[in-house]
């Protein structure tokens, strides 16, 4: 995670700040989210009865969404004197393609806005693309917003 001035953060409004390393989604994680949220469809955790549906078995969207955390550790501008980031919420998600069993994704971070929310809380907004390693259509997209409690606060 790369520290910067809450000026040098502000310069980048508009502007792709991080792209995080890529993140394989093999069965053994799809199986363990399928058990940590009892999503079991067949789609995630049977291949054979998904590949008549997509090939093979798929990741939850859910599942996708919750590497944001991963790939914004690595990607995302922090502000120096940041005592901790809190995930503050989405504002829109949209599911664009499935990702496949084996299938390598990352995260494309673009900084949309920088807001104080109260004295030593700055509110991070970023546009967030999730590839999919080799294809064209991106596994989802997403508006993510991340409070970053100052120091001393």
């Amino acid at each position: 995670m790369p520290f910067a001035t809450l000026e040098q953060i502000r310069s980048n409004v508009g502007q792709e700040v991080g792209v995080s390393s890529w993140i394989t989604i093999d069965q053994a994680r799809i199986d363990a989210f399928a058990g940590a949220t009892e999503d079991r469809q067949f789609i995630h955790v049977d291949p054979e009865a998904a590949h008549v549906v997509f090939g093979g078995t798929i990741a939850h969207g859910f599942l996708s969404l919750s590497l944001l955390s991963r790939m914004g550790a690595e990607a995302m501008l922090m502000p120096e004197g940041m005592k901790i980031a809190i995930n503050y919420g989405l504002d829109r998600v949209r599911f664009l393609a499935p990702v496949r069993s084996g299938k390598r994704v990352r995260g494309r971070f673009t900084l949309d806005s920088v807001d104080e929310k109260a004295p030593g809380q700055v509110l991070l907004r970023h546009a967030v693309t999730v590839e999919i390693e080799g294809e064209e259509k991106p596994a989802l997209s997403a508006v993510w917003l991340a409070l970053m409690v100052m120091q001393g606060e």
